[in-house]
């Protein structure tokens, strides 16, 4: 279960940097293109890409890989 939500997590904050990239570049944001300016599912993967940025901060800085 730990490997699944570490994975999950990565891949949520790879879709939300791809996207802030899109929107850096190009003026492009692609999470409201696919679900809608501020729609309930938007605003869900917006906060899911949040979450799992916290998440992915949090928790790799308690694993061994950091601190050496």
């Amino acid at each position: 279960m730990k490997k699944f939500l570490r994975n999950a997590a990565l891949i949520l904050v790879i879709i939300g940097a791809f996207n802030w990239g899109l929107i850096g570049a190009f003026r492009f944001d692609l999470v409201s293109f696919l679900f809608g300016d501020m729609s309930i599912a938007s605003r869900i993967v917006y906060i899911l890409v949040g979450l799992s940025a916290i998440f992915a901060a949090f928790f790799s800085c308690l694993s061994d890989e950091c601190c050496q």
